[in-house]
């Protein structure tokens, strides 16, 4: 079986029963429930289950993970007309519609991207699906390790750190705990990224529905990956390394530089604040 593009789709796609070698399928993935609230197939029934149960607490999680994919691709296009030509995706997940190589390269051909992702299903549809993409990777790596992540040959190879580039840190941070110390985390890939360089960042919060939130963090506790939601100061304070924000700064996934202002709706309901940064 193929598609129509002629590109053969990954094992899990043509046969429902398979179950890949060393991936943890008795507990629910963020990544592979994140690709189920976007209607994605690259999900196992347990990832069902548990976004089952998120989205009987709180239906919103589907425009969650769409706000936050529009807001990324607003934020790749916007560093497009900026000359920012090479792409760093951190905790970048299963692949689906919209992927940055796909935006970038649409607009500039030679553009470069690297994805990364600790999530085995999400790198190997990945690494399936870029095959023939010379100019874009994914990396099995855990985006907590900065060092480890920035001197992968993979992304040297790619990655020119020496000129600018955005890093993108989409609906990512939340499953990072406090003793992790996300703060440093973005400090150690910001201490790399040259002048010129932009971070784009969107982060979950509980501001607008701390009961229903609580009780999805719950549902959350019993998956891979636990999840921490925090405020907006907070958030902004994650972005301390940068020398200023781009307008409109900390906002609402749906507030950052709309298309249209009708695609708004209620803010609050995208649960989740972005913003991006730029390195002068």
């Amino acid at each position: 079986m193929t598609t129509d593009d002629g590109h053969k789709p990954p094992m899990w796609a043509r046969n429902s029963t398979w179950e890949p070698s060393g991936v943890d399928i008795e507990r629910a993935s963020a990544a592979r429930m994140y690709d189920y609230y976007l209607g994605g197939s690259h999900n196992f029934e347990v990832d069902r289950v548990k976004a089952a149960e998120v989205l009987a607490v709180l239906p919103e999680a589907r425009k969650f993970a769409r706000d936050n994919r529009s807001f990324l691709r607003r934020a790749v296009e916007y560093g497009l007309t900026r000359g920012i030509r090479q792409f760093l995706d951190l905790g970048s997940g299963l692949p689906t519609a919209g992927n940055v190589h796909e935006i970038a390269q649409q607009a500039v051909s030679d553009a470069r991207v690297v994805y990364v992702d600790c999530e085995p299903v999400a790198v190997a549809h990945g690494m399936d699906l870029l095959r023939d993409k010379p100019n874009a990777t994914y990396v099995h790596e855990d985006i907590t390790r900065p060092n480890s992540v920035l001197h992968h040959p993979d992304t040297k190879r790619l990655i020119d750190f020496s000129q600018p580039l955005m890093v993108l840190m989409c609906a990512v941070l939340h499953f990072v705990p406090d003793e992790h110390r996300p703060d440093e985390i973005v400090r150690g890939y910001s201490d790399a990224m040259a002048s010129g360089s932009y971070l784009a960042l969107s982060h979950a919060t509980a501001s607008d529905y701390p009961d229903r939130l609580a009780d999805v963090v719950e549902i959350y506790r019993h998956t891979q990956n636990t999840a921490h939601l925090r405020s907006r100061s907070e958030i902004t304070g994650m972005l301390a390394p940068f020398d200023h924000l781009v307008f409109p700064g900390v906002v609402y996934t749906p507030q950052w530089r709309p298309e249209h202002w009708a695609d708004i709706g209620d803010p609050a309901q995208s649960l989740a604040f972005a913003a991006v940064a730029h390195m002068t």
